[in-house]
């Protein structure tokens, strides 16, 4: 077996076992040193691409080796096989919660007892409280062996599969002399960043959002089924120490803290060392004032006698420690009565329930709206004008009602139907309003039009696959639109002139004639790019192509049915519903008309035509770096030729083209068996 280091794969040559070994061992370590960097320190030190060819040197080499695969191994993360439940686990030291303060009164007793039973003023340790799950993490010999929910603080669920999914949990300790027997205590959490992106993502697709971090923390790290877990964006922070054998001594939390950081375990760096009451005090505000500014969600502070001697001195009463507190914030949720309903259309022609509230003070501000999402989370919370509701505000976010206090619903109230409410159409345009089946929010069909929509209507049209007009960024268009200059896309070639564009902030005579320059060479385009152009909702690019390779002219199109949208390859029923509502919308057709009328226009041809060409009705996926061309040359080629490019890899692929540093879609592709080119391969075959 021989070893090409720069590709890092071992073929059949004179390597011995000891010497792939090695090089699995090396892999490992350098993941693992790149996942600390990047998911503890937040400072990664290499590039994605370079991190994935590491990672996949690695899974050739325990392909080919899987004697050599062990549980604690980075491939090892992406979850093992569902489980029916998790099996209980019994903590060696008791998992126990902390008593809270709230008030001035309460902290001063806690100071006041502790003082009185040890003498002076107390060092405490001080740190963030996390709003997340407590779990705790068992290292034997340094390796992860076992990973548990608190439960009651006795006894808990064994969740050590999804635990191994988070990548900020080490399946090994980095140093090489490890304690015998380490128990770590910690939080697992999201990140505030992530929440936002993961319920993003669940609205896109249609499915439930998570209310806040904590439950999309704690509901994914008890996914029955690991591999989901390893999609969510957990993450974790220590915070203390259970049972340890081998462990060096230990004086006090921050000492101990400071240890669980040099084996490279996530600690938060938002800790303190302070003195007495005042310390305490002082803490408590700054991170208070702080809190909307952290990345991650905290509902206090917690206080912790710091020498270790003191803490055993102190001991505990029931199920708390006496040396530790946790100092709560102020409740960022609140009691008020929803006034009205109304709606905002966004930038994409989403139309968003709001609730228009009571003024009530919450999180450190007076609130009066809270966005209720979309008819799915009404009706799911059943919120009705005049009830009495809870409402949650987190940072910057806008507030958001989490629930009905029904007890307090007066007679007569009514369901909330927001298409109704708005009589099915606009109300910032007027076009008509629908709900396509499979889509959570209700939208404005006038995205030509609608003054809501008119800025990311016009970036879309001008965008590099639309109509291609260099200069119309997105800095003009908020001048051009805030300017009220631009009303909707046609007069972005009618109303433009010279005096005008040369009279904007920084925008130089040479640059106003550059893109009126612009403007006059985009007019000449093709069908397909115009139809992409008008961002009809769920055509693409692709879509975009095969509509006008089918239909031929634009008339066609715009009187097309849904039944015959359907012939078109690739366009099922939403699609077609989604191009029948934009066009049959009065606002769209006018300002087609008036485009065709500003002189953009295109070839048009008979339509229903049948692609030709050495790739005619080839599916073809494209991954990697190729040698000679860009991603975009080779898609012109095989489209060219007749082909169709994917974005993903499916049994209905024919062909897979990888270039250097190619990713999953190239694994995807041997999965199935799908036929493989490089540069070379894929030219041998336009050449047919």
């Amino acid at each position: 077996m021989s070893h090409d280091p720069q590709a890092g794969l071992f073929t059949d040559g004179a390597a011995s076992e000891a010497q792939v070994q090695q090089q699995v061992e090396a892999l490992r370590e350098e993941i693992r040193r790149n996942d600390y960097q990047y998911y503890v320190l937040d400072a990664p030190s290499l590039p994605d691409s370079e991190y994935d060819k590491l990672f996949r040197q690695l899974q050739l080499l325990e392909s080919d080796h899987p004697d050599l695969i062990t549980p604690d191994s980075p491939t090892q993360r992406v979850g093992g096989a569902p489980v029916k439940a998790f099996d209980s686990v019994t903590h060696r030291v008791a998992m126990l919660s902390l008593n809270n303060a709230f008030e001035d009164d309460e902290l001063l007793a806690f100071d006041k007892r502790a003082r009185d039973a040890l003498g002076g003023e107390i060092e405490y340790a001080v740190e963030p409280k996390f709003d997340g799950l407590a779990i705790t993490l068992t290292y034997e010999h340094g390796v992860l062996t076992q990973g548990a929910t608190r439960g009651d603080g006795y006894t808990g669920e064994n969740v050590t599969s999804n635990l191994r999914t988070i990548r900020s949990i080490p399946t090994r300790l980095g140093i090489e002399d490890p304690p015998a027997l380490l128990e770590v205590r910690g939080e697992v959490f999201m990140f505030k960043r992530d929440f936002e992106k993961l319920n993003r993502d669940q609205q896109a697709k249609g499915e439930k959002l998570f209310a806040n971090p904590r439950n999309a923390a704690a509901g994914s790290l008890r996914q029955l089924d690991p591999s989901i877990t390893a999609t969510r964006p957990l993450t974790f922070f220590a915070y203390g120490l259970g049972a340890t054998e081998g462990v060096p001594a230990l004086a006090s939390h921050s000492s101990a803290m400071d240890y669980l950081a040099s084996l490279k375990l996530p600690v938060c760096k938002e800790r303190a060392v302070v003195r007495g009451i005042e310390g305490l005090r002082n803490y408590y505000v700054s991170m208070g004032s702080r809190r909307d500014t952290l990345p991650f969600d905290i509902d206090g502070v917690v206080y912790k006698v710091n020498s270790i001697g003191q803490q055993l001195e102190l001991g505990f009463v029931s199920r708390a420690p006496r040396w530790a507190i946790a100092h709560k914030f102020p409740a960022q949720e609140a009691l008020t009565e929803v006034v009205s309903i109304e709606v905002q259309v966004g930038r994409t022609g989403a139309i968003t329930p709001v609730a228009r509230l009571k003024p009530v003070f919450v999180g450190g501000v007076t609130v009066t709206n809270a966005t209720l999402h979309n008819q799915d989370e009404i009706d799911r919370k059943d919120v009705r004008v005049g009830d009495t509701v809870s409402v949650r505000r987190a940072g910057d976010v806008i507030p958001e009602v989490v629930g009905v206090v029904l007890e307090r619903r007066p007679e007569g109230t009514q369901p909330y139907k927001l298409l109704e409410c708005i009589h099915h159409a606009c109300p910032v345009c007027g076009s008509h309003a629908i709900r396509l089946d499979g889509e959570a929010a209700v939208r404005c069909t006038g995205g030509l039009f609608c003054q809501a929509q008119r800025k990311q209507a016009i970036l879309h049209f001008a965008s590099r696959r639309a109509m291609d007009i260099e200069g119309l960024g997105e800095k003009l268009v908020d001048q051009l639109v805030d300017s009220s200059l631009v009303q909707n896309l046609a007069d972005i070639y009618t109303k433009l002139n010279l005096e005008t564009l040369s009279g904007l902030e920084r925008m130089a005579e040479k640059s106003a004639q550059n893109l009126l320059d612009a403007l006059q060479a985009s007019k000449k385009t093709t069908l397909a790019r115009f139809v992409y152009a008008l961002g009809i909702r769920n055509v693409g690019e692709a879509t975009a192509k095969d509509l006008a390779r089918h239909f031929g002219k634009l008339e066609a199109l715009q009187a097309s049915h849904v039944e015959d949208l359907q012939q078109v390859s690739d366009v099922g029923p939403v699609v077609a519903e989604s191009i029948v509502e934009f066009f049959a919308e009065s606002h769209n057709r006018e300002v087609i008309a008036t485009l065709v009328a500003a002189g953009v226009s295109w070839e048009e041809t008979a339509g229903k035509q049948t692609a030709t060409g050495s790739l005619a009705g080839k599916t073809v996926v494209l991954t990697g770096t190729l040698p000679t061309m860009s991603r975009e040359q080779a898609r012109e080629l095989i489209e060219q030729a007749g082909g169709k490019v994917s974005g993903s890899v499916s049994k209905k692929t024919h062909y897979v083209v990888a270039g250097t540093e190619a990713g999953s879609k190239l694994d995807k592709a041997q999965e199935l068996g799908v036929t493989v080119l490089d540069e070379a391969g894929l030219l041998a075959l336009l050449a047919e």
